[in-house]
């Protein structure tokens, strides 16, 4: 599908829960409010959903949550995904605290790539930012997940006086592992409006100073809008996602689906179309046609640019900030 832009979008980033067993303080921090389970999309829904889409054009899926691996049968929802017609990829993110433990069942299904976020390699720090105290498990499941062969991403948001001096250890795991670490700019939407983000300029610099030969890497590294950088004797690439300071909008090829069953155009933008609707009608082969239809829409009405003072409160999705391939 081509929006009116002129851009292809084939990619659709698909919330399964609003649930997360972390309290991330700029996403879902304690005693955030959480909608019932009977707003929540069914399995059989999400996968009727994803084969409209595929129907429209749609051929790349991201299963994200909240934490998509607190929901049972995360795994086997991934195996039907990909069973799709017309269904090229389905990849996941994660906090990494199950995905070690998922993981024998995640490679059965197929899943084809996880990205996993981690904002901080120091324990406390961890743990102050995410409330829970399970740094080890996510470094076990970074090392697990790279012996099974999936290809790895890690993800990174630096806030001021929060992590922002973990810039250097954060981008070593590079070096250590071959992964891409990318760092993320945090839009100031949802509980992030109340942290100042790090501008990926700045790390840029600072690794530039630390390691004068980085050079950019032209390489495809996945279907996200990252610029990546190669640094000599690191087995991964180093990302930078710039939503703030490095608008990439022009070549935007998502839309985003809630765990409620609400399309978004995009992530920064009021806007939503209202696929339950279609789905709990009680003509099935309407409801079909009015799924296509309004993933249809909702691609013809994505705007050219994300702005920030359109978007309402969103408390979705864990990497809302998280907006890579």
């Amino acid at each position: 599908m081509r929006d009116q832009y002129g851009r292809t979008v084939d990619y659709m980033r698909v919330s399964i829960t609003d649930r997360c067993n972390l309290r991330c303080r700029y996403c879902m921090p304690e005693g955030i409010e959480l909608v019932s389970m009977e707003e929540i999309l069914t399995y059989e829904e999400i996968e009727r959903i994803c084969t409209a889409a595929a129907k429209t054009g749609i051929r790349k899926l991201k299963i994200t949550g909240g934490e998509p691996l607190v929901r049972l049968g995360c795994a086997e929802l991934i195996g039907r995904l990909k069973q799709i017609p017309g269904m090229e990829q389905v990849t996941l993110t994660t906090n990494g605290v199950l995905l070690k433990e998922q993981l024998p069942d995640l490679k059965a299904a197929g899943l084809d790539a996880v990205n996993i976020s981690l904002d901080s390699l120091d324990r406390e720090s961890y743990r102050k930012i995410t409330g829970r105290d399970q740094l080890p498990l996510v470094l076990e499941s970074i090392e697990a997940v790279l012996e099974s062969g999936i290809v790895a991403k890690v993800n990174s948001v630096l806030l001021k006086s929060v992590n922002e001096k973990e810039w250097e250890d954060l981008a070593g795991l590079a070096e250590r592992y071959p992964l891409d670490v990318r760092f993320i700019e945090m839009m100031p939407i949802g509980y992030g409006r109340q942290f100042e983000a790090v501008s990926n300029e700045e790390i840029r610099k600072k690794l530039e100073l630390r390691y004068p030969e980085m050079a950019a890497d032209e390489r495809e590294h996945g279907n996200g809008p990252a610029q990546y950088y190669q640094i000599p004797g690191f087995q991964g690439s180093i990302g930078f996602i710039s939503a703030i300071h490095g608008k990439f909008c022009g070549s935007c090829n998502r839309i985003r689906l809630t765990a409620q069953g609400l399309l978004k155009p995009c992530l920064c933008y009021g806007e939503t179309y209202d696929l339950r609707s279609a789905l709990r009608t009680e003509k099935k082969e309407e409801g079909e046609y009015l799924l296509q239809k309004q993933i249809q829409n909702a691609v013809a009405g994505k705007p050219e640019a994300h702005c920030f003072e359109a978007v309402q409160e969103i408390t979705e999705d864990r990497k809302m900030v998280q907006i890579g391939g």
